[in-house]
């Protein structure tokens, strides 16, 4: 961004700039005082380019101030700065306009202007020299450069683009003077020049400072459209927070009107792959559970050229497909038992679930409701779901409870399963893995785990116990005597199981 476009010299500053120069050659030259003269037509010139710059200065500011109270947000940031770089120039042109009278003080004594604009020994060639290069103490014009440098250095900061021009505005460097000597920059002001000309150098450092400011107004003033997307196109959305609602939820949807450029197609990205043009993205819902997404919207800031990313994060929810069936006849539980069930609500997680039991307790293992009742008659199980931070009530279902039925004693080896009444090879009777088990059979609708923790065999009119569910040394032995046709009574068998013991039906079996 280069000054012209910001503030262009107008020809009144053209022609300041060219009397300058041409009245500084001419100073080179020990002109007479008649010359001197004319710095004070330059000066003059130079106070009124300085009192426009700086009305303009305050309109700006003021209209700057007027857009931050109206967007604190957008342009706060941005009239701070401006505000900053007003503070500093004032200083800056405060601190020359001190220098400015000292020179005059020192040059008319009592008679020195307050408002340093008119000196009577234009051509004094000592006094500026005296206060600004002084032999001892603190030099104001070593003091004066630091102060231009670090405004400088201040300006650069703001606009590293126009680093060069502010760089050759407040140049302070050292140059090599007649004998080739390096002179520094105070030593060029302030030397054996003559208080007239010390004065007007001096005045167009003052306006150097104000038409830096209020093109570093101006350029701030753009930095708060900058950042700004240019759209041509307007699109209404409905963003719903969920399509699917309970009775007794509510439904949520932000309305917006969305800005578009329509000449420039963003990129979308989620989890670092790329969309295509529409920004749709679709995911396979392979597993149940909450789920979270993120990525960015890249484009092209117009301002900059830059390519830019804006971040965005969702989630949602996978649940299982749900229907409810149920056979009203037989809403039963039993008691003692751990009853499991697989309990849902559409659209909602499992995590946001409450399920709570009156007549007995529940608890919740690998996906599943597990309800014990206890000495009830009935159970009656409640659901509550979390929707939109709020627990909402889904349902409530009774059950029955009734005690746990018998099971019935097999005689199980080599994967097979022998009732009372089977015929059975030996062999296969007295196999080591034969045990005597307890269940429902394979017909069984529930399948509790019961252990056979006795019982008692009669073989041949033969009474013997055994203790646990395997046949005894003596049990074997004596089953080895049976013939084709001999019977092995199983009876007094007891099986441990939810509830308690149980004592089963004998189980006989018939060796062929």
């Amino acid at each position: 961004m280069s000054g012209a476009k910001n503030c262009p010299e107008t020809p009144r500053q053209k022609m300041i700039g060219m009397m300058y120069l041409v009245l500084t050659a001419m100073l080179a030259l020990n002109v007479s005082t008649d010359v001197l003269n004319a710095f004070a037509l330059v000066d003059n010139s130079l106070h009124t380019t300085m009192d426009a710059t700086e009305v303009r200065n305050k309109v700006m500011m003021s209209e700057f101030r007027a857009m931050r109270d109206d967007n604190p947000q957008k342009n706060g940031e941005w009239y701070d700065k401006a505000a900053q770089l007003t503070e500093r120039s004032d200083s800056l042109y405060n601190f020359i306009q001190n220098v400015k009278y000292q020179i005059v003080l020192a040059t008319d004594k009592k008679k020195a202007d307050p408002e340093a604009r008119y000196v009577e020994g234009k051509d004094n060639r000592d006094a500026a020299s005296h206060y600004a290069l002084p032999n001892v103490g603190e030099q104001p014009g070593v003091v004066l450069r630091g102060k231009i440098e670090e405004y400088r250095d201040y300006l650069c900061g703001l606009d590293t683009a126009r680093a060069a021009e502010f760089g050759a505005t407040f140049d302070t460097s050292s140059k090599p003077g007649k004998d080739g000597e390096m002179l520094t920059w105070e030593h060029q002001m302030f030397h054996d020049m003559p208080s007239g000309a010390a004065v007007v150098l001096m005045t167009k450092l003052q306006n150097d400072v104000r038409n830096a400011q209020l093109e570093m107004i101006q350029y701030l003033r753009k930095q708060t459209d900058a950042g700004d997307l240019r759209v041509n196109k307007l699109n209404a959305y409905v963003i719903p927070k969920s399509d699917y609602v309970i009775k007794g939820g509510r439904y949520h949807a932000q309305i917006v009107l969305a800005a578009i450029d329509s000449t420039q197609t963003p990129e979308y990205y989620v989890e670092g792959q790329r969309l295509n043009d529409q920004g749709i993205y679709e995911a396979v819902a392979s597993t149940v559970g909450h789920k979270k997404y993120s990525g960015w919207i890249s484009y092209e800031d117009p301002s900059s050229g830059e390519t830019k990313k804006l971040p965005f994060s969702s989630e949602y929810s996978v649940g299982e497909p749900a229907v409810t069936i149920s056979n009203t006849d037989l809403n039963i539980m039993y008691r003692g038992y751990d009853n499991k069930f697989a309990i849902s609500v559409p659209g909602v997680s499992n995590d946001k679930i409450k399920v709570s039991v009156s007549g007995g307790s529940v608890k919740q293992s690998n996906g599943l409701w597990i309800i014990v009742p206890g000495e009830v008659n009935n159970v009656k199980i409640t659901v509550s779901a979390e929707i939109e931070g709020k627990m909402l009530p889904m349902g409530v279902k009774d059950y029955r409870v009734k005690r746990l039925p018998d099971p019935q004693a097999y005689f199980s080896a080599r994967e097979k399963e022998y009732a009372s009444g089977s015929n059975i090879p030996p062999s296969t009777l007295t196999h080591s893995s034969g045990v005597i088990i307890a269940s429902y059979g394979p017909d069984g609708l529930l399948n509790v785990p019961f252990k056979v923790t006795s019982f008692r065999t009669i073989i041949n009119g033969s009474t013997t116990n055994s203790n646990g569910n395997k046949f005894s040394q003596d049990q074997l032995n004596q089953i080895g005597k049976l013939k084709k046709g001999g019977l092995v009574v199983l009876q007094d068998i007891r099986a441990m199981g939810p509830g308690g013991e149980k004592r089963l039906s004998p189980v006989l079996l018939t060796l062929n």
